[in-house]
């Protein structure tokens, strides 16, 4: 087999500062780490995060360099010239209405904006080597979930698919992959699970049938899916990012989903523990992996020592040697599936381009 055919790198970490430093390196470096996630303390200016990331590629250049950029108010870059994004519901509200009278008239109004707000989304971010988006999310807005909350596009599944297609087909233009959030929804249950376990108990039918509808409608075009933390007692009892019944049997089996597989944050209080057992990172990521995900996510732990991050690459390490856990060559293609296939223009080549500033004014219009 080549090397290519070997490698395995299903973790995806972060880093404290705004330039790598020693320890950054040594990670970045171990062939268990497949990519990075920025968040807004890394930012400081444009041509700052653009140096960061051609740093991060030098160390190597397979590295899938991440963020968590939608618009509204989870928006990570926001200053020296990135364009203001608009909430999700935003587009949702112009789906509804466009000021000449009967709901719904203003859907391929909405649609043309949708596809025009992840065509800037993600040039912008490509112009500063940045290579993939957790966008867009899929979860119904169903008024019950203060940190979904207009983050989502709408109520109704269908209209959520419609529009989250179209912002993924402009990131697409812009030469970015997406992925869909959270798997099967979200959007129903009133706790965060960022600092609570939460559980919705509704029935596997009464689930695909609304919340986890825009999934199997948009399977085929899907470029990932990150699973919710939360608990779906008539389905399983462990949080749907940890549960081989949600993932390959559902999610791939019964749906189709070809795309890759991210789980949600493990520093997050909802992966914390499985079926009432306090986990530890290493653990967390090990129980996402063995479940179906391709890649595991963890967040805020190079801060301080970063012994967290360590903890978790030193964990997986020693799985993978004990024949605990296995490589999977099947993952390791889907990742590297989601790194740009071309270059991007720089920032001011960017500016230049006629179909980037027609896709601003829509944004500025809407």
């Amino acid at each position: 087999m080549t090397a290519a055919e070997t490698a395995y790198a299903p973790l995806i970490i972060d880093i404290a500062g705004t330039a790598l430093n020693a320890d950054d390196r040594r990670r970045l470096s171990d062939p268990l780490v497949g990519g990075l996630i920025y968040f807004s303390r890394n930012w400081e200016s444009r041509a700052q995060i653009t140096a960061l990331s051609t740093e991060i590629k030098a160390v190597r250049p397979d590295l899938l360099v991440c963020i968590d950029h939608e618009g509204g108010r989870v928006q990570r870059f926001r200053q020296d010239g990135f364009t203001h994004l608009p909430p999700m519901r935003a587009l949702g509200a112009a789906w509804m209405h466009d000021g000449r009278g009967a709901a719904g008239s203003g859907a391929m109004h909405a649609l043309n904006a949708a596809t025009a707000a992840g065509q800037v989304l993600a040039a912008e971010l490509r112009a500063c080597g940045i290579d993939f988006s957790f966008a867009p999310v899929l979860d119904l807005d169903h008024g019950a979930s203060g940190v979904i909350g207009d983050r989502a596009f709408h109520r109704d599944a269908r209209v959520v698919a419609a529009l989250a297609q179209a912002l993924a087909h402009g990131m697409l233009r812009a030469g970015m992959a997406h992925c869909g959030k959270h798997f099967p929804g979200h959007g129903k249950v009133r706790a965060d699970s960022h600092t609570d376990i939460p559980v919705d108990r509704r029935s596997l039918d009464t689930l695909l049938a609304d919340d986890a509808a825009p999934y199997a409608w948009l399977s085929a075009s899907l470029a990932a899916v990150m699973p919710a933390h939360v608990i779906y007692p008539k389905v399983d009892a462990r949080p749907a990012g940890f549960s081989r019944i949600w993932l390959q049997e559902v999610l791939r089996a019964r749906l189709g989903f070809q795309g890759a597989v991210f789980s949600d944050d493990l520093s997050m209080e909802g992966a914390r523990r499985i079926e009432g057992r306090l986990v530890s990172h290493a653990e967390a990521a090990l129980a996402a992996l063995g479940a179906g995900c391709d890649l595991a996510l963890l967040c805020n732990q190079s801060l301080g020592d970063g012994a967290g991050v360590d903890a978790l690459i030193d964990g997986v390490r020693q799985a993978l040697c004990a024949g605990s856990a296995t490589a999977s060559a099947a993952s390791e293609a889907r990742r590297r599936a989601l790194l740009p296939a071309a270059p991007a223009p720089g920032w001011d080549a960017l500016q230049a381009q006629p179909a980037y500033r027609h896709a601003r004014g829509l944004l500025a219009a809407l």
